[in-house]
């Protein structure tokens, strides 16, 4: 007659015990391979005793068991296998990225002295019109992808906006309408602007630097033309005529109009008849249309020009010694971004006097078609050869 069958037990209190004393110390990783490393010391029923013990289900010891046999030592840090865990949102849906910037684009809002962006729109706000396309997201998650693309929801109080026109938002949509039509168009679009003028030279007997700048939106490209005289609106346009001839017209070949998207003030304020009358000589030489969309007074952070490219020509010569021209030119030349930013400059030596008096009749020779809606803000400057009288919408 055979032996009676003993079931062996396995006292699993010394591994609560033990997994109580340790657990709070443990990651996900070392609570596995703790459970699997008792596992194999209480050997046969081993993987039992410690799921009763510990409440580790048997398939976690178990793939803390193959860890222990393959004896691989993690990455600093990382608890899981490479490409393990759950695939992000923007993995998973490879539109959800892009549908959220374009929620964003036509409220979205910079500072020129920073890459930092903000706007207006609430996260439940943006998940929800996002969910309503179809995307699975949640508001702290778009929290989550709008901080990695430096966005913040609220602006600092020093660069806040104050009420300023009441027409402020209507003119807002109107630049982003016709930006989106002109791009779509495959026209030139570009936005420009002065940057804050340059008076640290170590060499006082340098003078001033002005640069001023021209983006190219559809290209994400930068063009500079750093002047040493006055910033006037003949500087401005001179710099715009050069961007043309040595890259615009050989960027886009068909270009039937030049759509320029600026601040209300500066060299090339909405109310300066200089600005208008040299436009006009530019439009004559290029036989093409030249439309303005000025930003409302007090906006001008919302240029792209203040967070695509001034932004980044900020951080890359910041704490660097502007000993010369030479090394302006070099250190804006060298600006470059992630996303393909690429930048152009040079040195325009060019004498440009204030207080020029453009006359009346200079100013009733200007082709000029305002648009219906603020027309003060939105015109159009044709070639003087042009017989058409259509007025924008």
């Amino acid at each position: 007659m055979g032996l009676p069958y003993v079931a062996v037990m396995i006292d699993h209190n010394p591994i609560r015990e033990r997994f109580a004393a340790l657990s709070q110390h443990l990651d996900e990783r070392s609570r596995r391979v703790f459970a699997a490393a008792e596992a194999k010391a209480a050997g046969y029923g081993g993987i039992a005793a410690v799921w009763r013990a510990t409440g580790i289900a048997p398939s976690t010891i178990n793939r803390g068991m193959k860890e222990l046999a393959e004896a691989v030592d993690p990455a600093l840090g990382q608890v899981r296998r490479p490409g393990g865990g759950r695939k992000s949102l923007v993995e998973c849906d490879e539109q959800l990225m892009e549908a959220l910037l374009a929620l964003v684009e036509p409220t979205e809002r910079g500072d020129p002295e920073s890459s930092l962006r903000w706007t207006c729109k609430s996260l439940r706000r943006l998940a929800a019109e996002l969910c309503a396309q179809g995307h699975r997201i949640s508001h702290t998650v778009v929290g989550e992808l709008l901080k990695t693309l430096n966005f913040s929801l609220q602006a600092n109080s020093k660069t806040r906006e104050g009420d300023g026109h009441p027409d402020r938002d209507a003119q807002f949509r109107y630049v982003n309408r016709v930006v989106k039509t002109a791009l779509n168009k495959q026209q030139p679009v570009i936005s420009v602007d002065t940057k804050k003028k340059v008076h640290d030279f170590l060499i006082k007997e340098l003078g001033r630097a002005v640069p001023y700048g021209v983006y190219d939106l559809a290209a994400d490209a930068g063009w500079v033309c750093v002047g040493i005289d006055h910033d006037t609106a003949a500087f401005a346009v001179q710099t715009i005529r050069r961007w043309w001839q040595e890259v615009g017209r050989i960027r886009y070949p068909e270009a039937k109009r030049l759509l320029i998207t600026a601040d209300g003030g500066g060299s090339n304020g909405s109310r300066l008849r200089l600005w208008k009358r040299e436009l006009q000589h530019l439009a004559n030489e290029l036989g093409i249309e030249i439309a303005v969309s000025h930003f409302p007074p007090g906006t001008s952070k919302w240029n792209k020009i203040e967070h695509r490219l001034f932004s980044f020509i900020t951080q890359n010569w910041r704490a660097k010694p502007l000993t010369s021209y030479r090394v302006i030119v070099n250190l804006i030349s060298a600006t470059t971004t992630c996303t393909g930013l690429s930048v152009h400059c040079e040195l325009d030596t060019n004498r440009y006097p204030k207080a020029i008096i453009v006359t009346d009749e200079e100013m009733d020779a200007i082709n000029i078609k305002r648009a219906n809606f603020h027309g003060e803000w939105n015109y159009t400057i044709r070639p003087n050869n042009r017989s058409d009288r259509a007025v924008d919408s």
